[in-house]
């Protein structure tokens, strides 16, 4: 049986929201071992003169704590 803790992570990225999340999962995998499942929380919309400018995901990473 293993254990597994979960933290929450924010990602941002001018190119849409599907970058945003891939970029702040390779950023926590730099300093976080055994990432297990990503679910977005929130996603949100940065606007600046009647156009996003960027958009934001808040996630909930789990990863498994090491025996």
């Amino acid at each position: 049986m293993s254990t597994g803790r979960v933290i929450e992570i924010t990602g941002e990225s001018p190119v849409g929201f599907q970058d945003a999340i891939e970029q702040a999962i390779g950023r926590a995998a730099i300093t976080v071992r055994r990432l297990e499942s990503a679910w977005v929380k929130e996603q949100r919309v940065s606007i600046v003169d009647g156009a996003i400018s960027t958009y934001q995901v808040n996630l909930l990473l789990t990863f498994v704590l090491e025996e």
